[in-house]
């Protein structure tokens, strides 16, 4: 069946020769995609029918002796922007559930992801250590993607430099093996050892299996994204968007399906928008977990793209401009109101003194779906180190531990949230693994001492492209293009005048913390295949032109 698709498609393609190279390219698109979905379906069958989560109960009765542990929630949103979000004194749309659970507990206003793309923030936020120990190093990329930003990237105008795809040797693992190793050792499994109930709804993205998966990592239970749609792109209710300027959106709409999986069985269709569904099955799982300590890691797919938004919010926004910034404030507005409903169903169920509460996106805001301004006013944007690709949202609200509207200046990173959380169950770190990220609890709760401050330095690495931040200076390094910058961003937090040439001595003195940081760096468990040019001030929809400044970011 593959070899009559594949025989038939360049039958196609000989006949279209005379037509425009770009639309050669969606035929290669479609046939690849085809063969690819047929694939999946021989190798674990069609997409069932929504179905009902039997998620596991707890006890009829809150058991009796010593004080109970918090319950602990995890919020992470996907590529939101610092400036996506009302929190802050900006934003697109309102965001008041997102304000509301910032301004009931902390908010740590200089914190960072742990990458400048999603996969290693993710294992850096479950494991609270580097990738130069774990490996982990870059994003894990479905089959055929690499090629396929390559072939629609290339003279697709908008000038930017070429993107560099190396094919996959024979030794590299698979999309799926692509993950964050069973040695290593998560919050999840720490909570299970002290007797949390431990559940993951959403996305992953650190592996597939018995190795990788989140049961494999120590969730109890999973709920997991399975692919990239928000909605069916033909639901009644759907509103897309499509972004025809960027290679990797093409290859979204033209790949991804609407399916999910519980516990790793076979895919069914979620029970609607995505933001809602994984609400509403966040909700149950709070209330199934009532009487007993529960760690629930909700990884929302929004606002990534695909841009897809329900009908409703996408009315709700009011008439915005462009279509893609109306779809994206309207998907930014159903994040919101999932924090509101989860911190709505804590109060009814009388969980909210008891619960800690963590927010926080897992890198900033994309450059890629030509939207200005949503890392307002840092520069760069996800896939750079600059500080738009990297400040994140972090807001911990613990009632009766942490004041209401407490803040904190001191650098923070994702590398902090596992020993966060284990201090607050009172969870001991596993033993003979070194954790690079501290407790920020005496901090939120105002007991550190006011000029300590959590980190010496922080650490960012992709493949060549590099940054630490030690105190307030800040480097990048990286050698496609081969460049520099330092920054002092006690005095220029936008990174506007680079001073590598003209503070010889702080540039020595970051250079050799990155030379230390990889001392005895573990090597990436698999290789980069992409290596993207990204522009540091301007977005994907806007002309490229020479002089204008670009990095390069494998992954």
């Amino acid at each position: 069946m593959a070899r009559r698709w594949l025989i038939g498609g360049l039958a196609v393609l000989l006949v279209a020769g005379g037509t425009g190279w770009m639309f050669r390219k969606e035929i290669i698109l479609n046939i690849l995609t085809t063969l690819a979905k047929a694939q999946d379906v021989r190798a674990r069958g069609p997409i069932g029918p929504t179905q009902e989560i039997r998620w596991q109960q707890g006890p009829d009765f809150v058991s009796e002796g010593g004080e109970r542990p918090p319950n602990i929630i995890l919020i992470i949103a996907d590529d939101l922007g610092m400036n996506d979000i009302s929190t802050f004194g900006g934003g697109i749309v309102k965001t008041p559930n997102i304000d509301r659970l910032a301004s009931q507990g902390a908010s740590f206003n200089q914190a960072y992801s742990g990458h400048n793309s999603c996969a290693p923030s993710r294992a850096m936020l479950m494991t609270g250590r580097y990738p130069t120990r774990t490996g982990f190093y870059f994003t894990p990329i479905p089959d055929n993607m690499g090629r396929m930003v390559k072939l629609f990237s290339d003279g697709a105008g908008g000038g930017l430099p070429e993107v560099v795809f190396t094919p996959p040797g024979k030794d590299t693992p698979t999309f799926e093996q692509q993950g964050l190793p069973g040695s290593e050792v998560t919050v999840a499994e720490v909570l299970k050892a002290k007797g949390y109930h431990t559940v993951h709804i959403g996305k992953w993205h650190t592996g597939i299996g018995k190795e990788f998966g989140a049961n494999a990592q120590g969730f109890d239970e999973s709920l997991l994204m399975a692919s990239g749609l928000h909605l069916p792109v033909d639901d009644p209710n759907v509103v897309n968007a499509r972004l025809p300027f960027d290679p990797i959106d093409r290859f979204l709409w033209a790949r991804m399906e609407f399916s999910t999986s519980y516990n790793g069985g076979k895919l069914f269709k979620p029970g609607g928008y995505l933001s809602d569904y994984w609400t509403d099955e966040s909700i149950k799982v709070i209330k199934a977990n009532k009487n007993r300590p529960f760690f629930l890691k909700l990884a929302h797919w929004g606002i990534h793209t695909p841009l897809q938004a329900t009908k409703a919010d996408y009315d709700a926004v009011g008439d915005l401009k462009p279509e893609r910034l109306r779809v994206y404030a309207a998907m930014t507005r159903a994040l919101d109101r999932s924090v509101g409903r989860i911190l709505d169903a804590l109060d009814a169920e009388g969980m909210a003194e008891n619960t800690v509460v963590v927010f926080t996106s897992d890198n900033g805001g994309a450059g890629y779906i030509g939207i200005p301004g949503v890392n307002a006013p840092y520069r760069g944007w996800k896939l750079t180190n600059f500080e738009g690709g990297i400040r994140v949202p972090m807001f911990v609200k613990w009632p009766g531990k942490i004041p209401a509207g407490a803040k904190i200046e001191a650098p923070v990173a994702h590398i902090d949230v596992m020993p966060t959380v284990a201090a607050a169950a009172q969870a001991d770190l596993p033993k003979g693994v070194a954790i690079d990220g501290v407790n920020l609890l005496p901090f939120a709760e105002g007991k550190a001492p006011a000029n300590r401050r959590p980190h010496e330095a922080l650490f960012w690495e992709a493949g060549y492209y590099q940054a630490v931040r030690a105190g307030d200076w800040k480097l990048q390094v990286s050698t496609n293009p081969k460049k520099e910058w330092l920054y002092n961003l006690a005095v220029d937090p936008t990174e506007k005048r680079n001073l590598a040439a003209e503070n010889p001595a702080k540039l020595a003195e970051l250079r050799a913390m990155l030379v230390e940081h990889h001392k005895d760096a573990r090597p990436p468990l698999y290789p980069y295949s992409i290596e993207a040019p990204v522009a540091v001030d301007k977005t994907l929809a806007e002309a490229f032109v020479p002089g204008d400044e670009f990095i390069y970011n494998p992954n």
